[in-house]
């Protein structure tokens, strides 16, 4: 099959390298995996169980069942195999429904549904995801050098929020604020991985970050405000952050720390950046930045705090 595809059961053909034609009891009897994990499985990465006499499964599927039957052969737990799933279910529905997003909005004739843009993709993916993996790695082996846990040490939290989100969704239509949305996202992830940092994730109007070191997670706070001052199409944006430890989770950070820096978000005025105590500590007396100390305030489930504002030191 080559050339572009047209039909929804073509299109799932290729994209599965082959038909479905394999029931729910095929694919356990076929592997030898037990019909309940198969279905424990398949709801980790996020697809509904289909019923036992409908085809849903590919030889690629099965040929999947039988890798991860491989992994708990070499020791592998069934529990850890199904976080590992619903890791990767949540990442590729994710980057799916993003590539799916670009894909109906090219030029037709582009012809990227094809057998050739997805021999060329796939290794992309993979490589990718090496890369990534590899940089994972090599910060939680940093942080345990420190001392620290693996992934336990003190971070740099940033929330990046846009202003007046709300409003400006009432205002744009969806194709507009989809270009805003996007436009802020890709100028935010640029200057985060050019700083070294991690970009844990977005929520729209706003971006969640994470860096080892404070002042280097200052400088992308600071940097994102300033890229968005000079663009015509996001609206300011405001900083919250806070250092401290934290707790990573499925792709994702949690604790007091992320919570302050996100409460501190909406403390902050447009276009800076407001930092709780411990970030500040770790500035004090660094040239570069001067700390503006506010009135201390009450900030929902972490009692009164004293937050400051960060900026860059004047020039002499």
């Amino acid at each position: 099959m080559s050339g572009q595809v047209r039909g929804p059961q073509e299109l799932e053909e290729l994209l599965l390298g082959g038909e479905l034609r394999y029931t729910r009891v095929d694919a356990a009897e076929l592997t030898g995996v037990s019909r309940k994990f198969a279905e424990r499985l398949w709801r980790s990465f996020g697809f509904a169980g289909p019923g036992d006499d409908v085809p849903a499964f590919s030889d690629s599927d099965l040929e999947a069942l039988k890798r991860i039957q491989g992994l708990m052969g070499r020791g592998m737990s069934e529990e850890l195999v199904l976080r590992q799933a619903r890791a990767l279910g949540q990442t590729m529905a994710r980057l799916a429904e993003w590539q799916t997003g670009m894909l109906l909005g090219a030029d037709p004739g582009t012809n990227l549904l094809s057998e050739g843009y997805l021999a060329e993709m796939e290794p992309l993916v993979l490589h990718a995801w090496r890369r990534q993996l590899a940089a994972s790695v090599a910060r939680a082996l940093a942080s345990a050098s420190d001392g620290d846990l693996p992934g336990r040490g003190p971070v740099a939290v940033g929330f990046a929020d846009m202003v007046s989100f709300t409003a400006m969704s009432r205002e744009l239509s969806e194709l507009e604020l989809g270009r805003v949305v996007e436009r802020f996202e890709e100028t935010a992830s640029d200057i985060v991985a050019a700083h070294g940092a991690r970009l844990v994730k977005t929520l729209g109007d706003e971006v969640l970050y994470a860096a080892d070191d404070a002042r280097v997670g200052v400088e992308i706070g600071m940097a994102i405000s300033e890229a968005v001052r000079d663009e015509t199409e996001v609206p300011d944006v405001r900083v919250g952050m806070a250092y401290g430890p934290v707790l990573p989770l499925m792709g994702d950070i949690f604790g007091t720390t992320v919570n302050m820096a996100s409460r501190l978000t909406s403390i902050a005025r447009p276009g800076t950046l407001v930092a709780d105590p411990a970030l500040a500590a770790e500035l004090e007396g660094d040239p570069a930045y001067e700390l503006v100390r506010i009135v201390r305030r009450p900030v929902r489930g972490l009692g009164i705090i004293q937050p400051y504002v960060v900026r860059r030191a004047a020039r002499q």
